[in-house]
């Protein structure tokens, strides 16, 4: 049985940016992530370490997100990376990270970058 498991909504304050204010005051973003997965082991034999720990999950965008990058898009890397390398067996993750209102001269709620990968 193949599902998925989505943490949506995740709250961090964090120092991504390129420019130099960006990584000295930070800012505040949302993100939201879904890992797909086969569940059948977990459902048939109601056991944890046959499915997606989704606190593990939280855990890795959280450390992910404690290390300053120029780029959003490196931090999805790595997250993803991260998820694809921890058990059990990952077939695809999503991942969305939105930084609310973004320096970009204007108003603007948030700027998001958005990525998928499969096995």
């Amino acid at each position: 049985m193949i599902g998925k498991i989505s943490l949506e909504g995740l709250e961090f304050h964090a120092f991504h940016g390129v420019y130099p204010h960006e990584r000295e005051s930070g800012n505040f973003f949302e993100i939201d992530i879904a890992v797909e997965c086969d569940f059948t082991v977990g459902a048939q034999e109601d056991d944890l370490s046959g499915t997606v720990n989704y606190e593990a999950l939280f855990h890795i965008v959280k450390e992910e997100m404690e290390k300053p990058s120029k780029l959003l898009e490196t931090v999805a890397e790595k997250s993803i990376l991260r998820v694809f390398n921890a058990p059990p067996a990952v077939l695809g993750v999503g991942l969305k990270i939105s930084k609310l209102n973004p320096p970009i001269g204007g108003k603007c709620r948030l700027s998001s970058v958005s990525v998928r990968k499969e096995r």
